[in-house]
């Protein structure tokens, strides 16, 4: 069994696609027929339609609080709900059951229960795409080391050589929170190749990496190859890349600050305050506007975005891929009370639109808005919704990059194959890094314009800060 487990893991079997995720939810579906049984009349009659009315109503006020705390990007897969249902009706199978079950149906209700939320939990990673492979869950429950992760004092080591390295190499650092008193996790840095040939440091170029609502520092390592890509990167330029800051914008898995100063929290502050000075200080990376970017998937796509507009004296390029409107926890309101503490004008403070149109024409900024297109029926639906659902992601590049061009920022909206998931994600960052980096300044790599904007008539109407609400969309 346990030689079973470990080659499992060596072989990196995806939880995307191929067999283990479908495995699982065909052995949880034997072993909850086998819970639920035939039994008796009164167990058909009653008991067993409570079970089901039970699965009915966690999967009914799950789709309630994920649409009012607005967490999804978009539509759940219906595999989602099934298994949701199927882990409360195997709860309810259980109480209800089990005085009337014989002891082999028993170790199958208790079975039932946990294999329901595995293959719930299945679908929901093939949904969101956090984790690509087993490996990947066992290194994440594990603490098991990031791709090029290594210790500081390794670090100083290697820099003191003055030798260029193969690849890249991750550092975490603690960042101190002295100017934002924000509560924060363990940050990480990735240094390229060329950070080490000299002593002090060349002063390089510097992308913050920001993730999504639900996160870790580490998920853009992990879950969104970024470290991969951008070692591939810099093997491609001698080892010329910028320097990347894995930020962590929540201070906990499940605190959605959306990069504001807040209830939840000084998060704009620790990103502005904090890690940019730290990071100039401490790697000795250029502290040049023009040199510094900010990247970001979800949340963090609408943090890129704010944190560039609203500070272009400290950032002139943003990546925002499939961000919202604006700082998002539910509709308009609900995000005004629940970031803000009821304050409209702390909300507008934080609103790209509103901050756009009363700061004017920018100069030298740009960005680049990767929105996820699965075929030519999404525009159509996207033209069909765009009224009434503004804060659909499409809508919003569309229209922020409109809004900013009218203001002087150099915006492209580029449409890629995908989800609003994870790989999505890493590949939108991956097609954007030729640009980006050109457009910072990286040595060896040369300034490429940005792409065309992909044609949309996705805008129904106009929209504009004062009319447009935040939609639950994540």
């Amino acid at each position: 069994m346990l030689s079973a487990a470990a080659q499992l893991l060596e072989s990196g079997s995806s939880l995307m696609h191929g067999w283990v995720p479908i495995a699982v939810q065909v052995v949880t579906a034997v072993v909850l027929v086998a819970a639920v049984g035939w039994r008796s009349r009164g167990w058909r009659v009653v008991w067993l339609p409570v079970a089901a009315l039970s699965g009915g109503a966690v999967a009914y006020g799950t789709h309630w609080y994920i649409a009012d705390r607005g967490l999804a990007g978009e539509p759940a897969p219906r595999a989602l709900w099934v298994w949701i249902a199927s882990t409360g009706m195997a709860v309810a199978v259980l109480i209800l059951g089990w005085r009337s079950a014989h002891r082999w149906r028993r170790g199958a209700t208790l079975a039932a229960v946990p294999l329901c939320l595995l293959s719930a939990a299945l679908v929901l990673n093939l949904w969101v795409g956090y984790f690509p492979t087993v490996q990947a869950v066992w290194n994440q429950l594990t603490f098991g080391p990031l791709p090029d992760q290594t210790d500081p004092a390794t670090v100083t080591a290697m820099a003191a050589k003055g030798a260029r390295p193969p690849h890249g190499t991750v550092v975490p650092v603690v960042i101190p929170a002295d100017a934002s008193h924000f509560k924060h996790r363990g940050e990480l840095v990735y240094l390229p190749p060329e950070w080490f040939t000299t002593s002090p440091p060349p002063s390089l170029p510097t992308v913050m990496m920001i993730g999504g609502q639900f996160n870790t520092p580490a998920d853009w390592t992990r879950a969104g190859s970024a470290v991969k890509t951008i070692d591939d990167f810099a093997s491609q330029h001698h080892g010329n890349a910028p320097v990347l800051v894995f930020v962590d914008a929540g201070g906990a898995f499940n605190n959605d600050t959306e990069c504001v100063n807040g209830r939840r929290g000084n998060a704009a502050d620790h990103l502005t305050k904090d890690v940019v000075p730290y990071m100039i200080s401490h790697f000795g990376l250029s502290p040049d506007r023009s040199n510094w970017g900010v990247v970001g998937w979800s949340m963090g796509g609408t943090c890129a975005v704010d944190l560039t507009v609203m500070h272009p004296e400290m950032f002139s390029a943003f990546v925002d891929v499939a961000g919202d409107f604006s700082p998002n926890a539910g509709n308009k309101a609900q995000t005004v009370s629940r970031l803000f503490g009821g304050n409209a004008d702390a909300w507008a403070a934080f609103d790209p639109t509103t901050v756009i149109t009363n700061h004017g024409p920018y100069t030298a900024v740009s960005g680049w808005f990767a929105i996820p297109w699965e075929g030519p029926h999404t525009s159509r639906l996207a033209g069909r919704d765009a009224a009434p659902n503004p804060g659909n992601q499409t809508v919003a590049a569309y229209s922020l990059c409109a809004l900013g061009r009218a203001n002087s920022i150099d915006c492209t909206v580029i449409p890629q194959p995908g989800k609003h998931n994870w790989p999505f994600a890493g590949k939108a960052f991956a097609a954007a890094l030729p640009w980006l980096a050109g457009q910072l300044g990286t040595q060896g790599v040369p300034r490429i314009p940005l792409p065309a904007t992909a044609p949309s008539a996705v805008l129904a109407r106009p929209v504009i800060a004062a009319e447009h609400p935040t939609a639950a969309t994540k």
